[in-house]
């Protein structure tokens, strides 16, 4: 009998999300996705891929491998989902995680009720997300993906690949069952990539912000670009925020920017993002493409420290400037913001991001790192001292198994606006030399 358990407390509840659906249905990008976004908002979470624990045991089987009347491979899938189970628990029982992801097909009911009895055991939650796909080209969007970045084929010829992922397709669909009310579970089914989606028994502040989550991501191959503002006067001078203009060289980058994104885009479609700031929306004022500016895309708020150079708060304001190196994804300026607030008013940007394909965003460098933070999987701790240069795109396409990022320089040179942790603040020249 199915546990009934429901922990309403967003502050206690433990929730498993559990992965249902066939191969090349975008389970294990959902997972990632899920991971990388509750991490950005402070949410611990894991995932506990089922084929990682098979692999050990069998790291490139055949499709039969995968049938149920194969009991050698039936054996080890049952051994490989046992142990990951068995993982989930112990780190949300010593290290106080809040949300696993349980990743697999979990193709049939009788599967689907022992994993919801193991977790009830524990106190977990399960939430079962169940991508349906029967969209063809999605299907083989996503085929395209695996076969490439998958470990079960890894060194394998690319076309041996593909054919032998779809037999594995057609081997799990013979027995595979969908998720259906009778089964008194909690679920959320997306069916074609979002097409439409069908919710149950969703009760808890934590599963309800999964699902909104979920619902407006989709699993179609897409490319974001990101880019800083071209170097703006307060840059030259060192100065912190401001609503300045580009200097001579942040314009040059104005005009060569069309040229670095028609190169990298080609003839796909695009839409242009900046905030609300002069200097984003000149940067961005030669690109022929639609433009929307988000006031939440603004640089991080300096309070009383707008307007002055590094040095400046550091004599000003010697006891904060220590407490924002000691922690400065969590330091709020005076009168001003924090990293922490960033990402908060940054998350409608990131749901709408995953409702989109092809956006550039031209931003600031604060706002840029947290973006860039959560494409990357990069920790809280970290993403305020990254190093973001002025005059650079990147490119970032998220995949079922990792984000490719890949950079292109415009070769213009800027400032230098990077301070390293612990470092005393140096407003750098092109040159090396201090400004």
């Amino acid at each position: 009998m199915l546990s009934s358990y429901v922990c309403s407390d967003p502050n206690t509840s433990r929730v498993c999300v559990v992965m249902v659906g066939l191969p090349a249905r975008g389970k294990s990008l959902m997972s990632q996705k899920i991971v990388r976004y509750l991490k950005w908002r402070s949410i611990s979470a894991k995932a506990f891929n089922i084929g990682n624990y098979r692999r050990k045991a069998n790291a490139h089987p055949s499709a039969d491998f995968f049938a149920l009347s194969n009991d050698e491979g039936a054996s080890l899938r049952r051994l490989a989902a046992q142990e990951a189970l068995n993982d989930l628990v112990s780190w949300m029982d010593k290290e106080g995680g809040r949300v696993a992801i349980y990743d697999g097909t979990n193709s049939t009911k009788r599967r689907r009720a022992w994993i919801a009895e193991q977790l009830s055991q524990h106190n977990i939650h399960p939430l079962f997300i169940e991508s349906a796909c029967e969209n063809d080209e999605i299907i083989l969007n996503n085929i395209m993906d695996v076969k490439t970045t998958s470990p079960d084929y890894k060194g394998v010829d690319p076309q041996t690949a593909a054919k032998d992922f779809i037999n594995r397709i057609e081997v799990y669909r013979k027995d595979y069952e969908s998720i259906s009310s009778s089964e008194m579970i909690s679920y959320l089914k997306i069916i074609d990539a979002g097409a439409q989606v069908v919710v149950n028994k969703v009760k808890s502040y934590l599963e309800s912000h999964i699902v909104y989550y979920l619902m407006n991501l989709h699993i179609k191959p897409r490319r974001l670009w990101l880019s800083r503002h071209g170097e703006s006067e307060y840059n030259v001078l060192g100065l912190l925020g401001g609503n300045s203009n580009l200097s001579e060289r942040g314009m040059m980058y104005a005009e060569k920017l069309p040229e670095l994104v028609a190169n990298a885009v080609g003839d796909q479609p695009l839409t242009v993002w900046t905030s609300t700031l002069k200097r984003t929306q000149q940067t961005a004022s030669k690109l022929p493409y639609q433009q929307i500016q988000w006031k939440a895309l603004d640089e991080l708020d300096a309070g009383v420290c707008d307007g002055l150079t590094y040095e400046e708060i550091q004599q000003k304001y010697p006891e904060d400037f220590a407490a924002r190196d000691e922690n400065k994804f969590e330091y709020r300026y005076k009168g001003g913001e924090s990293y922490r607030d960033v990402v908060t008013r940054l998350d409608p940007i990131i749901m709408e991001l995953e409702r989109q394909e092809n956006i550039l965003i031209v931003t600031h460098q604060a706002v840029l790192r947290c973006i860039y933070a959560y494409y990357m999987d990069v920790p809280q701790e970290q993403s305020p001292w990254m190093n973001v240069p002025l005059h650079t795109l990147i490119c970032l396409e998220p995949r079922a198994y990792g984000t490719i990022e890949t950079r292109i320089s415009a070769n213009i040179p800027a400032v230098s606006t990077f301070r390293a942790k612990g470092e005393l603040p140096q407003h750098q020249e092109p040159d090396g030399q201090n400004a």
